[in-house]
């Protein structure tokens, strides 16, 4: 399983996240000088993504990849925070590249890619989670924002104020 949670990790956030906006950072004929604070917005992105991977691959018993998803509803680490911490550390990652060549290109390609990842998720996602987790993912998706993370973090065993 760990190679397929490799594979996955460089095939999905690799591409999206990595190579397709360093070939538009590396071709944006627009882009300017950027800010250098670029590359700290990239690491911490892309250190929570780590995260949200070993979460999926250690407590969800699966990987990021729709063919091999969790086994296990993923309620921890970021996950008590916000329900797509994943996707938000993509767009964070994305963002980084945004500043680092203050580029226009760059920002309508994190456009395109955060609309394109709420569509999936309001429109395949959810239904399948709500499927296949029913009893545990309808008070932790009532409680828990899809994208704006609360302040504190949710806990399934606490009463939510």
């Amino acid at each position: 399983m760990f190679a397929r949670a490799l594979l996955a990790f460089l095939v999905l956030p690799g591409m999206v996240a990595g190579v397709i906006p360093a070939v538009l950072f590396s071709f944006d004929p627009w882009r300017s000088a950027g800010f250098a604070a670029g590359y700290v917005v990239i690491a911490v992105g892309v250190m929570l993504l780590f995260w949200c991977v070993r979460d999926f691959y250690v407590i969800g018993k699966g990987t990021l990849a729709p063919w091999s998803p969790p086994k296990k509803l993923v309620v921890t680490g970021l996950y008590r925070f916000v329900r797509n911490p994943m996707y938000v550390s993509v767009i964070t990652v994305l963002a980084g590249w945004c500043l680092l060549g203050a580029s226009w290109v760059l920002l309508v390609y994190t456009l395109v890619v955060a609309s394109l990842f709420h569509l999936r998720v309001t429109r395949n996602e959810e239904l399948w989670l709500a499927r296949k987790f029913g009893a545990d993912w309808a008070p932790y998706s009532a409680a828990v924002n899809r994208w704006l993370p609360r302040a504190t973090p949710w806990y399934p065993d606490r009463p939510d104020k």
